[in-house]
């Protein structure tokens, strides 16, 4: 299973990375984003790519 990890020193929690998620792994609770469903990964890494803040790591 992959291993999708925010750096909240870095996130700005703009939310990008739940619009992008094809499969919604992200959601924002509490202000804040939050990994809900890391099972559902798919490797894309298109949270990687769109976060302007480089917050998100998506390890194999």
């Amino acid at each position: 299973m992959p291993k999708v990890t925010i750096d909240y020193d870095k996130c700005s929690t703009s939310g990008i990375c739940v619009d992008i998620c094809p499969v919604g792994v992200f959601e924002k609770k509490d202000d804040k984003v939050v990994v809900a469903r890391p099972e559902d990964c798919i490797l894309c890494r298109a949270c990687e790519g769109s976060c302007p803040k480089g917050a998100i790591k998506v390890e194999e």
